[in-house]
């Protein structure tokens, strides 16, 4: 298979598989036939928001590097435009205004990671030299552009402007992101256990709530993390959350296979990472720090969603004897971003 970034790909990757530039993954399954299949299960109209407030977690606890937003007014006239009336400025005006902005990190609170999110080192050229690459081999650097390239140890200025010129969260934006999802309920089956499921458990949980996943399905996984979140009030305790909710085990190949095979376009979990983190230990002499990322983000095309809230629609499904959803969940449409807020919403 030819292609102008890479002789070779990782093995059992679909780099390719949607033509030489694609910047989709699967998100190209997401056929007007899955739109279609998502609009079947809706039959009570009823909606469910699957986001938290973007000023939850709280703090900078889950991520030092992820801070609250920081919501302020825009200036009129040198003053804050918040309810500001402009009889200030024209005595024959009635109206008062206001306007606001915010300091936003984009994967602060209920998230989308994006193809750009993550990528790897691979030997994309066949050389024997590894390269940093992402999906696609769309390269660190030239594509997926930071203040410094780093180039064989050293850092280097870049002076480029920093942001997705592939990959970036625009390309989302524009599928519009909506289709079949279903819910796999973890918390209903290992509870606050802080269980670390690997594809024996995760196959148990489907055999007993007869969940079926077919290609170009969204895949909700509710392990109660973001209840249990929202319940601490803005105050996260990081070892309670760990112990107390589940996480897919990132290292299990079989658990991996099964992500491949199933053809999912995206795993969106109520949890931190979707899989265990930090990972359990790796016996190679290198790999990934979080392999379910790799294994999706870079490998596969397959989408991340974070700290969804799921809990009012999994019990809702669970009482109705259902598994599946419309899903609408689009993130911002800002180019050049490698993740995004979500305000996904259910319908069922």
């Amino acid at each position: 298979m030819e292609n102008p970034r890479w002789k070779r790909r990782p093995a059992g990757s679909t780099w390719g598989d949607w033509g030489p530039d694609d910047q989709l993954g699967r998100l190209n399954l997401v056929t007007p036939e899955k739109v279609l299949q998502g609009i079947a299960e809706v039959r009570e109209g009823k909606n469910f928001c699957l986001s938290l407030p973007l000023d939850y977690p709280g703090k900078s606890v889950l991520n030092p590097r992820r801070n609250p937003p920081e919501l302020r007014p825009t200036q009129r006239n040198g003053k804050p435009n918040m309810t500001y009336p402009l009889r200030c400025d024209d005595p024959t005006l009635l109206d008062i205004v206001c306007d606001d902005q915010v300091l936003l990190t984009l994967q602060y609170s209920t998230q989308w990671d994006t193809l750009a999110h993550v990528g790897q080192m691979f030997d994309v050229d066949g050389d024997g030299k590894m390269e940093d690459v992402f999906y696609n081999g769309y390269r660190a650097g030239q594509d997926i552009v930071g203040p410094v390239i780093y180039r064989d140890g050293e850092e280097i200025p870049s002076h480029q402007a920093s942001g997705a010129r592939k990959l970036g969260v625009e390309n989302m934006a524009v599928s519009c992101v909506q289709g079949r999802a279903v819910m796999i309920d973890l918390a209903a089956h290992f509870g606050r256990s802080g269980k670390t499921v690997d594809y024996e458990d995760l196959m148990t949980v489907l055999e007993r709530d007869k969940v079926v996943i077919e290609p170009g399905d969204f895949v909700c996984i509710r392990t109660d993390f973001a209840q249990v979140l929202l319940d601490m009030k803005k105050d996260p305790d990081v070892k309670i959350l760990s112990e107390t909710t589940s996480a897919l085990d990132g290292r299990d190949p079989r658990l991996l296979q099964w992500i491949t095979d199933s053809g999912a376009v995206a795993l969106l979990a109520d949890n931190y990472a979707v899989e265990r983190s930090p990972a359990r230990a790796c016996m190679d002499d290198v790999c990934a720090s979080l392999p379910l990322h790799a294994h999706c983000l870079f490998k596969l095309g397959v989408y991340l969603g974070e700290m969804w809230y799921l809990t009012e629609l999994a019990d809702w499904l669970r009482k109705a004897g259902r598994s599946r959803f419309l899903l609408t969940a689009p993130p911002l449409r800002l180019p050049g971003a490698v993740g995004s807020p979500a305000t996904p919403v259910a319908t069922v």
